[in-house]
């Protein structure tokens, strides 16, 4: 599986905490987050790119993503994101990664079902649930691509206790955390760590002006943060790709950044609307 498959997982973490406005927020569980149901859909483009014959010369996509949930009733994202490479040599590439997941509103267990196709060709199907062990360990059970059980190792959280946890770091001044993270990718067999970086606080009137057409972030400051994945069984200690966003204080995500290392893609918010959410009761 290339760098592009492996990392959409990541993309879906961070977009958790994309834009919406005027419905209520649910306080996420132990945390001081309030994440917000909506469905908002992302253009993508070529930022740069390396020479040579790995990288593309051209590129172009798009993603879709719906977030639902509360703390109560368990998070469920559907995300969808379709990318046309050019490489230098032959027809454009067009993949297109289908997922929908859902994860308890405690972080004590997560479904995920996922189809990768290649120019309309699945070429990868994943499907499996992981459930948390009383030691903090993850028992994976898997019906694709091939049924099966794995025990990982103790230490793991599924994708938005993960964002939650950048969210609550920004907020107490701190300028990295490392994540040890389960998101189903690599056939759903493999933990990764990662490491964000959170950069300087930014007040509302920095705030570029394309951003702030979206009501809900207007006079809110953020913060820019960039996630490096690692697979822990590299030897190189390179991350496997970097994910980079900017972290509104009302828990908005925008401005994408995926860096693959041989080229990256920018990710710009289209268009969202909000959805119905229901309030946990106290």
């Amino acid at each position: 599986m290339t760098k592009q498959f492996a990392s959409f997982r990541a993309i879906a973490a961070a977009l958790a905490l994309c834009p919406a406005a005027f419905v209520t927020s649910a306080l996420a569980a132990d945390t001081g987050a309030h994440l917000i149901a909506h469905r908002a859909v992302y253009d993508l483009s070529l930022a740069k790119a390396d020479d040579g014959t790995s990288a593309p010369v051209a590129a172009r996509g798009r993603i879709v993503y719906e977030f639902t949930g509360s703390p109560c009733e368990g998070w469920v994202t559907n995300f969808r994101q379709m990318t046309e490479l050019q490489m230098n040599e032959g027809a454009p590439r067009l993949s297109d990664m289908r997922s929908s997941t859902f994860e308890e509103g405690d972080g004590s267990a997560f479904q995920f079902k996922t189809d990768t196709l290649i120019n309309g060709k699945t070429v990868e199907a994943v499907d499996g649930r992981a459930q948390k062990a009383a030691d903090g360990g993850l028992s994976i059970n898997l019906s694709k691509p091939a049924p099966g059980k794995t025990d990982l190792d103790a230490g793991a959280v599924f994708p938005t206790a993960q964002i939650l946890k950048i969210m609550d770091a920004a907020r107490a001044g701190d300028k990295t955390t490392e994540i040890k993270i389960f998101d189903g990718s690599d056939s759903g067999q493999k933990v990764f760590d990662t490491m964000a970086v959170i950069g300087r606080r930014k007040d509302a009137e920095e705030v570029e002006v394309a951003a702030v057409k979206a009501d809900a972030l207007k006079g809110v400051p953020r913060w820019p943060v960039s996630v490096s994945y690692f697979d822990p069984e590299k030897r190189d200690g390179a991350p496997n790709y970097i994910l980079g966003f900017d972290l509104y204080e009302n828990g908005v995500s925008t401005d994408l950044r995926i860096d693959y290392g041989t080229y990256v893609l920018v990710g710009k918010l289209a268009k969202f609307e909000t959805l119905t959410q229901k309030s946990c009761d106290k």
